[in-house]
Parts: C-alpha cells; structure tokens; sequence
C-alpha cells in the first residue's frame, strides 16, 4: 500500500517560506538548491520538528499528534550530521530507532540491503564517516515507514556507495514509501528522481519532473553554473 504525505503552509519562520506539497508512495523526490537555499529547513518542516508551522500528515495522521511508537511507522528522517559519539554497535544503533524490542532481525536486514553486514558489531565511533553514513541510512530505512526523509544521503559516500544508495532508495519507494532526499550533484537528480523541488533563498522556485525543473535554464538562474563542453562551468 503506497503512503501519502500532505503538508499544508509548511513553513519555519526566517527560514522557510509557506509551502503546500503533497508527496506519494512509489516516488523519488530530489531536493536541489544552493548552500542555504533551505533543503534541510523543508525536511525538518515536513518531519514536523520543532518550530514547523502548517499542517503535516501521513496518510491522513497529524505527525504532530502521534505517538513515538507510531510516528516511527509513519515518517523516517536522517539529518544531514553523522558524528555519532555512542559506543554502540551498529546493529544496536539500528535497534533502538524501531519500536518494541528483540528487532536484532530487522537491524540485521537492514544492513544487509546496504551491504554492510560486516559493520554490525563494530562500533559506531570506530566506523568511517562512509561507513557510519551507511548504517544511519540503514537505521531510518528499518522501520519501513510510510515516508522516509533524508538530508544528503549521498554525501560522504564514493560513487559506487552513492549508486547503491539511491537503488536502495528507488526500492523502498518500489515498496509504497514516499522517499524525499535533498542532494547537491545536479546529474544525479536527473538520472534518478521521479520529481525534482528547487529552493532557494528559503522558498520553491520550481516543482516537477527534472528534466523541467533542472532545466539549463533554472540551473543557471540558481546555481549560477551551466555545462560547458560536458563540464560545469560558473557563468
């Protein structure tokens, strides 16, 4: 069964202007914008965290409403820091972001879909930042929640890592999630979103497929840089 989030003028005050946006289950939708634009400030709106204003909902469920228990089963977010400073083990990490107990199965699986079943003992100070950033994906993946946000999953990561990253994305929205990522590298937006959202300067400037919203044109406009030659150039 696919997810759908709703949220009505989402906004955080001097960093987010209102916006209205529906997300569906099935979907891959790319966050694009400068350094500052307001990618992670729309995130932490649509999660719901503290200071959002306007109204949030997964499949018709106020977040601002729910219990931890069922917030888990409705929305996953990873923020963009991955310093963690617990000595704990990954699978233990992982564990304690699903509700109830005795989840070491579903720790382990997650990590299987990342390939990173070598890192479950090992402990989360002792991990690469790559290695870490896995885990913490792995750890907001395992609940299966009906929305999964994420604030630049890709970063940290080698090219191998980011392509396995976003096929694992495309397959938890195969699954009926709707998946919202925010991400810097422009040619990966296009190759692998269903829909693509511009910020900048705290509001949207563009909503839609990426081979519109990240059109030559808008990609100058914003990022102020344009292919030259098969290179980015600034203009």
């Amino acid at each position: 069964m696919s997810a759908r989030l709703i949220a009505s003028g989402a906004a955080i005050a001097g960093r987010l202007e209102p916006c209205d946006l529906a997300f569906e289950g099935g979907t891959v939708t790319m966050l694009v914008g400068p350094n500052g634009a307001g990618k992670t400030s729309l995130l932490h709106a649509l999660a719901g965290l503290s200071g959002t204003m306007g109204d949030i909902r997964v499949d018709g469920d106020a977040i601002a409403t729910l219990s931890p228990a069922q917030r888990i089963r409705h929305l996953a977010f990873l923020g963009a820091s991955r310093e963690v400073r617990w000595p704990l083990r990954a699978r233990d990490y992982i564990a304690l972001g699903l509700p109830g107990t005795a989840h070491g199965d579903r720790a382990d699986a997650a990590l299987a879909s990342l390939e990173a079943s070598a890192l479950a003992e090992r402990r989360l100070d002792h991990l690469s930042t790559g290695e870490r950033s896995r885990v913490m994906i792995a750890r907001a993946l395992a609940p299966q929640a009906g929305a999964v946000l994420l604030d630049e999953p890709c970063a940290n990561l080698d090219p191998q890592w980011q392509l396995a990253i976003l096929a694992r994305l495309r397959s938890e929205a195969a699954n009926g999630a709707a998946v919202i990522l925010s991400i810097h590298d422009i040619d990966l937006a296009r190759q692998h979103g269903d829909r693509a959202i511009v910020i900048d300067t705290g509001r949207i400037v563009a909503d839609g497929v990426p081979s519109a919203t990240l059109s030559d044109a808008i990609v100058a406009e914003v990022f102020g840089v344009a292919q030259r030659d098969g290179r980015w150039a600034r203009v």
